[in-house]
């Protein structure tokens, strides 16, 4: 795991912390990981999000918990219904469909100015990718899987940042999260082509060896390109380097498990 990052405990709760994130006044913020909480599982209980195999009273206890830990109320916590899209969305007043638990709004990027709301992404292989704007009090939390990486929805995010809050990109401070990694994410031609359509020269896909007609892509290098070229210092941006799939006694990965893994969650505030 990257130095910029601590693996932290609170009440049972292990998760990472980014240290640049952790020296913003009133930022408070977390990736989780499969450590704490209560479940049905034997191995690794702490679930944050809706599965087959977990009740809904374990979830709600586990996000409790999850939020407790990073020192943030369970009832601030704010998610959405996660579609693989480049879809961001601003929350400008605390009300509406986004107190809904049960129906919370469709999109893939959340951004706000107020303070006491806990953005949450929900992940298990796809990654978080955590924004937060010293100067402004500006924070987003971005979903970032094949699909809305493909899409930009890093740079969507950094430039919608800049165009609504008057945020400079150079002042922004980007912590990527848990995700699987180029060492295991396998693909198809076709998800390969896109990739290489889509940031020509980058060499982002290569063929995996032994494997006729599958690529290894890397996710983490195409959201770095699209942070960048939005204006974000590249000393500004923090990847935890960790691969979900390869790591499975710390994440959850559906590559990995399949049905089987829980969900993983990222969560940043404000005060």
């Amino acid at each position: 795991m990257d130095s910029d990052f601590l693996r932290q405990g609170r009440g049972g709760i292990v998760f990472y912390e980014c240290r640049a994130l952790a020296e913003i006044p009133g930022v408070r913020h977390g990736f989780s990981t499969r450590h704490g909480g209560s479940g049905p599982q034997s191995r690794a209980a702490l679930n944050l999000g809706r599965v087959s195999w977990d009740t809904a009273e374990n979830v709600q206890e586990n996000r409790r918990g999850f939020l407790e830990a990073l020192g943030l109320a369970p009832a601030s916590l704010r998610t959405l219904s996660q579609v693989h899209s480049d879809r961001v969305r601003i929350i400008e007043e605390n009300s509406g469909d986004w107190n809904s638990p049960t129906r919370p709004p469709e999109g893939d990027g959340m951004i706000t100015a107020l303070p006491a709301i806990a953005l949450g992404i929900q992940v298990a292989d796809c990654f978080p990718v955590l924004v937060a704007d010293p100067k402004r009090g500006v924070i987003a939390n971005l979903h970032a899987g094949w699909r809305g990486t493909a899409a930009r929805i890093a740079e969507k995010g950094v430039r919608t940042i800049v165009a609504r809050f008057g945020c400079e990109p150079a002042d922004l401070r980007v912590a990527i999260g848990p995700g699987i990694r180029s060492c295991c994410f396998e693909v198809g031609p076709e998800v390969a082509a896109a990739f290489e359509a889509g940031f020509p020269g980058a060499a982002l896909a290569r063929p995996r060896p032994g494997s006729p007609g599958k690529h290894l892509v890397d996710l983490p290098r195409a959201l770095r390109d699209q942070l960048q070229t939005a204006g974000v210092r590249d000393r500004h941006i923090f990847d935890l380097g960790a691969c979900t799939r390869c790591h499975l006694d710390e994440f959850f990965s559906y590559r990995g498990e399949g049905p089987r893994a829980g969900r993983l969650m990222a969560v940043i505030a404000r005060s």
